[in-house]
């Protein structure tokens, strides 16, 4: 075969069935052999975005999303997609097409060091320096994404390989996956150890992560819970590991958390960490004032040894979360141990009742919180929810009550604005009978808003709500406080009808609103809407995000606002 084929043949014998993409004369050989194959191409409006839709193809499934691009300005511009699935353990191959192997270093035309350029923030780069290389590479690439910390592969080949001949050797595809396939389990005495901790706890909290937002890691936590009901906080990659209509189930905690996940936080006596990495904006609120034991499980060793020096970890182990879970269930199960915190549990139960999210209900003009407020009542469970960055992803984070695992996809540790409407497509492709909803921020959406064209001119079923409120609003809530009320660079001046973008791309519904009075049947006439649909709703530039915990101060200085103020503070 030619190299180009054994790239795509080997794309087929591990099951892809779409690669994201665009293309360019150092990757055309493998998109003409995708076009010969099983395998069907999305043509995403540039190279960012087409790895975007291959992180969201794996965040919303149990497969590893694949990108295509050619060389030079292509593999630049993959990079902060790479960087940002790296940094939220997102699994990601990305094969890159490059200069002949004779012109490399010799500043020949859309030459890169692509090593170089991706450094610390892809999991691993392989450069092909022998067409022998090409199958086994991209084979186990598959596998090393989705092993411990799953994260970003890149595979640059010459385009001189791509062109010549070699076997195809179709080696199976098990002896790649056996490679990386590792479990390390709980023996019985750690097992005893932990539930030591937890027996003697009055006030245990659990906090979860994304290492459990899988169909595996949601089942092991609920699983374990069902014994024992633990009130839980989650972070922003965990919404939906446990439902989160549950009455202990706390939702988000950090610098934008819920008022009870970041009041709860604070009397606690056990903190069962699972599959997180310990975000600043979450771990830092703490401090070390708060007295509970600690126990952590994660399957990345670098970071559960940090935090064993950072902090007093009184139990700790690496491994994959939802096999340390199962393995404390069964340990639980058998010697039929019990916990009695029925105190706690109400109070609990009391904080999630009694300080609840609020905002300017009654402004002269419509609230990004209300919005999502009003969102929350008209989606169902299988709603697959992707956002931008900015105030509108945390009110999403705080408003939507997310039921399932990889059903909110959104950028948590990279903070990456122009996320969502590229996610949104390889999430419909991973999930093509599910609503694909993106919820976006004006300032968020333009830095992708090529992809209107997109989903527009494919007709894709995804919905796109675009709350404009003319402003970068966490940078102008920021500008508020830090700079004495001054908006160089965070506030529009001149606005734009977006929704007559959406129209010119062929969207079956694209409407903008301005009014409360239209808001709830615009919503569902917009949800309703089968194809493509856009609804922008121009949102209030003065509202603020709250609650807030501000850098340099711990929860229990949470600012709450003005229209969150409870009897019991």
């Amino acid at each position: 075969m030619k190299g180009a084929d054994i790239v795509v043949k080997s794309l087929e014998d591990l099951g892809v069935r779409y690669v994201f993409g665009y293309t360019g004369a150092a990757i055309l050989p493998a998109i003409d052999a995708i076009a010969r194959s099983s395998i069907t191409m999305v043509v995403n409006s540039n190279e960012q975005s087409a790895a975007f839709s291959a992180a969201g193809y794996s965040r919303s499934s149990r497969c590893v999303g694949v990108a295509v691009v050619t060389s030079g300005p292509a593999i630049t511009n993959t990079l902060t997609a790479v960087a940002d699935s790296y940094a939220d353990s997102i699994p990601l191959i990305v094969i890159s097409g490059q200069v002949p192997e004779h012109k490399i270093g010799t500043d020949s035309f859309q030459h890169i060091d692509v090593a170089a350029v991706f450094g610390a923030t892809a999991k691993k780069v392989v450069a092909i320096d022998k067409i022998e290389h090409i199958e086994p590479a991209i084979k186990d690439a598959y596998f090393l994404a989705l092993s411990g910390k799953p994260g970003p592969i890149v595979i640059d080949i010459p385009v001189n390989l791509l062109q010549n001949d070699a076997m195809y050797h179709a080696t199976p595809i098990e002896a790649h996956q056996a490679v990386y396939t590792h479990e390390a389990h709980l023996s019985d005495t750690q097992c005893e150890s932990f539930f030591r901790l937890l027996q003697g706890a009055k006030r245990p909290l659990l906090y979860l992560g994304g290492g459990l937002n899988s169909k595996q890691g949601s089942e092991a936590i609920r699983e374990f819970n069902a014994l024992f009901n633990l009130p839980s906080v989650n972070t922003l990659m965990a919404k939906g590991v446990i439902d989160e209509n549950d009455d202990l189930c706390m939702g988000l905690l950090g610098m934008f958390g819920t008022p009870y996940a970041n009041t709860i936080i604070q009397s606690n006596d056990f903190f069962f960490a699972i599959g997180v990495r310990w975000d600043d904006r979450v771990a830092d609120k703490v401090g070390f004032a708060i007295d509970a034991k600690i126990a952590y499980i994660d399957i990345n060793a670098e970071k559960v040894r940090q935090i064993r020096n950072e902090r007093r970890v009184d139990f700790s182990f690496i491994g994959d979360a939802s096999i340390a879970l199962n393995d404390l269930t069964r340990y639980a199960k058998t010697h039929a141990l019990t916990l009695n915190i029925q105190a706690w549990q109400d109070e609990a139960k009391r904080l999630k009742r009694d300080r609840p999210l609020n905002y300017k209900k009654h402004a002269p003009l419509l609230q990004q919180a209300e919005v999502t407020e009003m969102l929350n009542t008209l989606i169902d469970e299988e709603t697959i929810i992707t956002t931008g960055v900015g105030n509108h992803q945390l009110l999403a984070a705080q408003y939507l009550k997310m039921k399932n695992p990889k059903h909110f996809l959104t950028s948590g540790s990279f903070g990456t604005m122009g996320f969502a409407m590229p996610n949104a497509i390889g999430a419909h492709y991973a999930n093509p009978k599910a609503t694909v909803l993106v919820v976006d921020g004006d300032g968020s959406f333009k830095m992708n808003m090529a992809e209107l064209y997109t989903i527009g001119s494919r007709a894709l079923p995804i919905k796109i709500l675009l709350l404009n409120n003319r402003s970068d609003g966490m940078v102008y809530n920021l500008e508020n406080v830090t700079c004495e009320g001054r908006h160089l660079a965070s506030r529009r001046i001149y606005d734009v009808d977006f929704s007559a973008l959406a129209r010119c791309c062929n969207f079956t519904y694209a409407q903008r609103i301005d009014m409360r009075s239209e808001l709830l049947t615009s919503l569902r006439t917009f949800l309703a809407t089968p194809g493509s649909a856009f609804l922008e709703v121009v949102t209030d530039q003065e509202e603020i995000l709250y609650p807030v915990v501000r850098p340099g101060t711990s929860y229990k200085d949470m600012d709450v606002g003005p229209y969150m103020r409870y009897e019991d503070a």
